[in-house]
């Protein structure tokens, strides 16, 4: 691996990473709900989700799950109807808009660890995260000189910038917490959020099939 190389490699997983997707959706969810602590949680979980994918890719186990016909179909339809069920839960939180009765309620019934879980979920249960890892990384592999390490490095790589970036949007939402606390706002965030996490579970269902 030389250093033009990976700055390659670097160039194509930043444009991938700013692409929003179900673990944005998620880590805003949170952040909405739970405030900055919240969407920290969330995150934290992403990121294990990512290095546990990125691990099997890099180690060659990614290779053996994505042929499995039955484990990868399973793997579709659970991150499918993981996601729908997170999209159904943010707009039904629009729908009803009362969030001022329900908020001290929701804070104190849902845990840290039910928030990383959330992260945790839907990343390791997106089987798209999987298939971008074995789709990229040998690109910048050589079956020859390359190490266990390297691929390693390339792998923790997409997980740490893919951090970065969600911690800049929890960032930014912080600071205008106080406009996205308003109802008509929150409203509008949950039904974009919530609209965005049901298509992304049925295009992964409708994968599926």
């Amino acid at each position: 691996m030389t250093w033009s190389g990976y700055g390659s490699y670097l160039v194509i997983v930043v444009l991938i990473v700013l692409a929003p997707g179900p673990d944005t959706m998620v880590m805003l969810k949170n952040a909405l709900s739970g405030g900055a602590r919240g969407g920290l949680l969330a995150t934290a979980g992403i990121f294990a989700g990512n290095a546990v994918q990125g691990t099997a890719a890099a180690l060659g186990l990614g290779v053996v799950i994505a042929r499995s016909q039955p484990v990868f179909l399973t793997l579709k339809w659970l991150g499918a109807a993981y996601l729908l069920y997170l999209g159904f839960q943010a707009l039904r939180g629009a729908w009803r808009g009362n969030y001022d009765a329900v908020a001290d309620t929701q804070r104190k019934r849902t845990s840290g660890f039910r928030r990383w879980r959330e992260g945790f979920l839907s990343n390791i249960t997106n089987p798209k995260v999987l298939v971008l890892y074995l789709s990229v990384l040998p690109q910048f592999l050589d079956p020859v000189r390359t190490t266990t390490w390297d691929a390693l490095v390339l792998a923790y790589t997409v997980a740490v910038l893919g951090t970065i970036w969600l911690l800049v949007l929890l960032f930014f939402v912080h600071r205008v917490r106080a406009w996205l606390s308003r109802r008509k706002v929150r409203r509008a965030l949950d039904g974009v959020t919530g609209t965005a996490l049901v298509g992304f579970g049925a295009a992964l269902a409708l994968e599926s099939s």
